[in-house]
């Protein structure tokens, strides 16, 4: 019914304007909304996190209010590929990339006056690999490489010690899951850090929390050691940001039209070009946004375990009309299973992904032994050419399931789709109960990607494609350990180019960055990373 009910809303958006719809009364405000006063906004996002502990949690919604609180080691620039200075004003690699030594600045203090030292930020990291007591055990602690020793040589000195070069590592160490962390306050909360409360070193201060309603953080005053890419380093002109739980589209979309909130990068595609056109409001893009939507496939199941069919289905997908018709023209195509403007794509790669020819894609299934059953679904050896595919219940996934599973049956292949509510989906989808997927997932790199996805011993998941290919593994270590950048982007793109050629998954579409602001904020800027529109908020300004 939720369904029909948002289907029936975009089409009365498309007839009547996005001012109609809001003076029609179909969109509701939230309750609590009121205007922001000056240095101050409200920011909207359409659901909250289960904790903001940064070692129990990979959501977006926790992340995005993790890089507010407290800060990391290095930073990303917008590119998306130079790392600046974080917590540390500079660091030394030594020749056998085994070791990071990390000089920490001198005049950083947590939310509570605490001077931040180099014993606090190796807890923070010991924390997130599993090395404290209690122990923790951080679903992406992979991402802090082969540890052998992460230790403080002194107050403002840490010294970084890893059993193999890991030459990702200072990527990895720019995501929120690498924040600082106070260790007092982490004893003192124990389960309920993240909960009840936390102290960090970043530009603004937990406040309060009513979970699914509501989050206040106040301006850390003595903040000044922000990234140099932004004019302001330091403390944050606006006062507070409360970030507002708002779930239906069309509340979000009313709320930031009548003032009574401020930012949003949570706008469905059909909402964003008529939200863009109206005058109070601005829009911001970040071109290097890397997050994309996929259709997986278990490799070792029957059908799809075979190479011609995959290679088939995407023959017989036309993803630029499957885009323009799910997305309303505000995500880009994809082919490659990397993003053209990530570091260490491969241009070569690219071209031998199949394209769409339905033509072909029937000629490679006769080709391959699969022939045309009376019902006009195909059979080989006795075995129909069919699959189940799990997803999460949302309109885009309906809506992309329903075009892919036509486009398929035109070539005699056909899917069986199964929706899942989002409290159940994700329990479904570490079974191995079906044959491909629907899902979408951040990177900031093409050798973070291939290593998230594609290594065997991420199997059943991550890698729910069950993909154990020993070159595969071999390349993606040599990837990993390179002691130079050259031999790190040659080693990705072997993978990049057997993967296109096996064809394990569909990468359908890559999502843009959107975020919409009323007039009365300026200095907003998108960056992106893992997904968070806003980083750090150090520009953001009110007009009034």
């Amino acid at each position: 019914m939720q369904g029909f009910w948002r289907r029936d809303l975009l089409g009365a958006l498309r007839v009547a304007g996005l001012g109609a719809l809001a003076a029609a009364g179909l969109c509701q405000l939230p309750a609590a909304a009121q205007a922001p006063a000056r240095n101050q906004i409200v920011i909207m996002r359409e659901i909250d996190s289960d904790r903001y502990d940064p070692h129990r949690s990979t959501a977006l919604a926790a992340g995005e209010v993790l890089t507010l609180l407290s800060d990391t080691l290095v930073t990303m620039d917008y590119d998306m590929r130079t790392i600046r200075p974080g917590l540390a004003e500079r660091w030394e690699v030594s020749p056998d990339g085994l070791t990071y030594t990390f000089h920490l600045r001198r005049d950083v203090t947590f939310c509570d006056g605490k001077p931040f030292t180099a014993r606090d930020m190796a807890f923070s990291l010991n924390r997130w690999i599993g090395r404290t007591q209690p122990r923790i055990t951080s679903p992406v602690a992979w991402r802090a490489g082969d540890v052998k020793e992460i230790a403080a040589v002194d107050d403002f000195t840490l010294r970084y010690e890893l059993n193999r070069p890991f030459s990702e590592l200072l990527s990895q160490l720019t995501l929120f899951f690498a924040v600082a962390i106070d260790p007092a306050t982490v004893e003192r909360l124990g389960d309920n850090f993240g909960v009840q409360g936390f102290n960090g070193t970043g530009p603004f201060c937990w406040g309060t929390w009513t979970p699914r309603q509501d989050m206040v953080l106040s301006r850390h005053a003595n903040y000044r050691w922000g990234p140099d890419f932004y004019q302001n380093r330091g403390p944050a002109h606006l006062e507070r940001i409360t970030w507002r739980v708002v779930p239906e589209a069309a509340s979000r979309v009313a709320a930031i039209q009548a003032g009574q909130a401020d930012v949003t990068q949570y706008v469905p595609s059909a909402f964003i070009e008529p939200l863009a056109r109206v005058p109070t409001i601005q829009r911001l893009q970040q071109p290097n946004y890397f997050w994309d939507v996929f259709m997986g496939f278990k490799v070792d199941k029957p059908v799809v375990n075979d190479v011609a069919i995959r290679r088939a289905v995407h023959m017989a997908v036309d993803r630029p009309a499957l885009v323009r018709a799910v997305w309303a023209g505000q995500a880009e195509p994809a082919r490659n299973i990397v993003n053209p403007r990530a570091l260490d794509f491969d241009e070569q790669s690219d071209r031998l992904v199949p394209g769409f020819d339905r033509a072909a894609a029937a000629r490679l299934l006769d080709e391959a032994g699969w022939r045309p059953g009376p019902d006009g679904v195909r059979v080989k050896d006795g075995q129909r050419a069919t699959f189940l595919t799990y997803a999460i219940n949302t309109l885009d996934n309906q809506r992309m399931g329903e075009i892919i599973q036509q486009a398929l049956r035109q070539v005699g292949i056909e899917m069986r789709i199964q929706l899942f509510d989002a409290t159940v989906a994700w329990g479904r989808l570490a079974t191995q109960e079906f044959d491909a997927f629907f899902l979408s997932y951040p990177y900031v790199s093409a050798t973070d990607a291939l290593n998230l996805y594609w290594h065997s011993r991420n199997r059943p998941t991550p890698n729910r494609m069950n993909w154990a290919n020993p070159q595969t593994d071999q390349w993606l270590e040599a990837g990993r350990s390179a002691l130079s950048p050259e031999d790190r982007a040659r080693y990705a793109a072997l993978v990049q180019r057997q993967l296109a050629e096996e064809a394990p998954w569909l990468t359908v579409a890559r999502t843009q960055l959107n975020v919409f602001a009323s007039n009365r904020v300026t200095g907003l800027r998108a960056h992106g990373l893992y997904g968070a529109g806003i980083y750090k908020a150090l520009d953001l300004r009110t007009t009034r």
